[in-house]
Order: C-alpha cells, then sequence, then structure tokens
C-alpha cells in the first residue's frame, strides 16, 4: 500500500470534492482502491489468526464505498475523503444492517489513521441487549475493561454521545450504570502516518486489533 500517494490523492480530493476532479483522476484511484483492497485481504487473514470468525470474511465487502449519500445532508460533497474498512464475522458493515462488533480503520486526508473495535451506535433493539448483557454478566464486563492489553492499546470505553441519566428500564444502582449510559461500546485510537509508513501495515493493524479482541469477544456474547 503507497500511503503517501494514498494520502496525498485524499488531500487532493479533499480541495477539489467534485465529480469533473474525480473523473479525471479515477485512474488513480482505481490504483489506489485496489491497493487498500490487498491490504484488507491481508489483514482479515492476520485477524483470523486469532479471532477465526472473520477469517472467511470478504475483503470487497469489508470496504466502504468512497461515495457519499447525500440525499439527507447539508454537505452536498460527492465523495468521502477518507478510505475505510470495517470487518466482521457478519460480512455486514453497518449497525444498521446487524452488523455486530466489528474491526474497523481509516486513513484520511490529513494522514490519520484510526482504528477501533466494538460497536459503534448501534440500533435500539441492539444497544437494549448490551446493555442487559452489561447486567447479566457484569463480572465478565469488568474482568474485561481490565484486560491489560485492551486497557493499555485504548484506555477505557470510548462515552461519546453518553447519557445524562440511565436508560429506561435500568436502575441507577445498577452494576456499571455509567456504562450502561453509552450509546457505543467501542474503543478507538488515532495516530499520524505523515511522518512514518509502515512497511508491514496489515501486522501493525492486526496486533492493535488483538488488543481490542476482548471487547469484541465479549460483546458476541450479548444476545
Amino acid at each position: 500500500m503507497h500511503i503517501r500517494d494514498l494520502i496525498q490523492f485524499l488531500g487532493e480530493l479533499s480541495e477539489n470534492n467534485n465529480r469533473a476532479w474525480f473523473v479525471m483522476n479515477k485512474p488513480r484511484y482505481d490504483i489506489l482502491r485496489a491497493e487498500f483492497l490487498e491490504l484488507v485481504g491481508r489483514l482479515i487473514a492476520e485477524i483470523g489468526k486469532f479471532d477465526p470468525e472473520v477469517a472467511g470474511c470478504n475483503p470487497k465487502k469489508a470496504l466502504f464505498r468512497i461515495n457519499r449519500d447525500i440525499r439527507f445532508s447539508h454537505d452536498k460533497s460527492p465523495y468521502k475523503t477518507a478510505f475505510s474498512a470495517s470487518i466482521t464475522a457478519s460480512g455486514l458493515k453497518k449497525p444498521s444492517q446487524g452488523g455486530g462488533p466489528a474491526y474497523y480503520f481509516h486513513i484520511d486526508a490529513s494522514g490519520t489513521l484510526l482504528v477501533a473495535g466494538g460497536e459503534y451506535m448501534p440500533p435500539p433493539d441492539r444497544l437494549r441487549t448490551i446493555r442487559q448483557h452489561v447486567i447479566d454478566d457484569a463480572a465478565g464486563f469488568g474482568k474485561m475493561l481490565k484486560n491489560k492489553k485492551l486497557k493499555d492499546a485504548f484506555g477505557d470505553l470510548q462515552d461519546e454521545g453518553k447519557l445524562s441519566r440511565p436508560p429506561k428500564g435500568f436502575a441507577p444502582d445498577a452494576p456499571h450504570i455509567e456504562y450502561i449510559k453509552h450509546k457505543s461500546f467501542i474503543v478507538w485510537k488515532e495516530t499520524s502516518l505523515k511522518k512514518k509508513f509502515p512497511a508491514d501495515l496489515d501486522k501493525e493493524l492486526a496486533a492493535e486489533f488483538k488488543n481490542a479482541y476482548p471487547l469484541i469477544a465479549w460483546l458476541r456474547q450479548a444476545k
């Protein structure tokens, strides 16, 4: 994966986010997308060594499209300025599709690599199932949070969009109530790729995802 070329392309796209520019630069995009697809394929193979449930994931289905859905957006820019992928056991990317816990990463126009694991903004029914699982498996949830590799790599669960009060049906003194208020059950971290271009990005990503695996495994038990 030519990371420098990808960042350069995305940077130019962010400054020229229109169809005419994209059509003129489509050959560049096609080459970079093919390289990104190869990267995701190798990454799936690496993740499969510690998480066999994703070993059969189709890399093409893991990739997000570059086109933005602008139907309900005030921002009418037609293209995303990041290459991204979400690897799940179900093969479904989006939480609304019932994709379940995911290994997600993207590289954006600023050269930022974001690595994440878990479930981001799952739909209401799924979110309630996860919250109930926190109650039913309070000890297991607490053990997962204290996992050294998870904690050292990512810190605590992210609390973006956290409720100010316990959700309906959950007592204020319920075990782990502050986590039950979360709308996502996810960990993530960002690093810059502008000064460092890893030779084996797939292996570095897999190592990060292996650190996130305790959360992935715990979430899969929520049924």
